[in-house]
């Protein structure tokens, strides 16, 4: 796998997760959620998400879809102060709000069956900025270009009216939204995320009796 293809971080996100082979599957065909939360700890979290830590075990991303298809885990992994939860348990504006009470920092990323994609970023119970990544400029929130500055060249928009080769395919609109979250959380995607060892935990909600 090419570090230097646009699309890198994307394509490794993709082989990690279906590690059976990707051919002619996509993320959004399975859906997906990750959110990314700093200010608390996993012990906290994971009591708020219903996640059960007498259940924890290690666990690197790649296990995490049969686990969760086999007993309703999910991967909890923390780096520095940033805590990690895949799938998230939750999606949607009111849900970054809540999670971000009491100074707290987050953001998400997903992708649906319905073939749609969003990014979203929230500060102490106030949704910042959310956008789709095909279309970062239709973004919404109380400050919809605070992380402009976190954005240099990252391609996003798609042009539907220039020459298809100046397009910015999906794949590459993801990557850079995934580049993005690194530079939010200060950590490298890759190596911090995708390709360590966590740990997992069963959702209470989910867990099998």
């Amino acid at each position: 796998m090419n570090r230097r293809s646009p699309t890198y971080l994307y394509d490794l996100l993709v082989s990690t997760i279906f590690v059976e082979g990707t051919d002619d599957v996509d993320l959004g065909m399975l859906g997906f959620d990750a959110v990314w939360v700093h200010g608390t700890d996993i012990a906290t979290l994971s009591s708020e998400f219903e996640l059960d830590p007498t259940t924890r075990e290690p666990c690197y991303l790649s296990q995490i879809l049969d686990r969760h298809l086999d007993d309703g885990s999910r991967w909890v992994a923390q780096v520095g102060g940033w805590i990690c939860v895949v799938p998230a348990p939750y999606e949607g504006d009111e849900f970054m709000r809540a999670v971000t009470t009491g100074g707290r920092k987050a953001v998400s990323l997903g992708m649906d069956v319905s073939n749609r994609e969003y990014f979203k970023y929230a500060e102490d119970s106030r949704l910042i900025t959310a956008f789709d990544p095909a279309f970062p400029s239709d973004a919404h929130g109380e400050d919809p270009r605070a992380l402009d500055h976190l954005m240099a060249g990252l391609r996003f928009e798609i042009n539907v009216e220039d020459d298809a080769q100046t397009w910015v395919e999906t794949d590459e609109m993801l990557s850079s939204t995934l580049t993005l979250i690194g530079r939010i959380t200060d950590t490298d995607m890759a190596a911090d995320w995708f390709e360590a060892r966590h740990s997992s935990m069963r959702d209470k909600r989910l867990a099998s009796p």
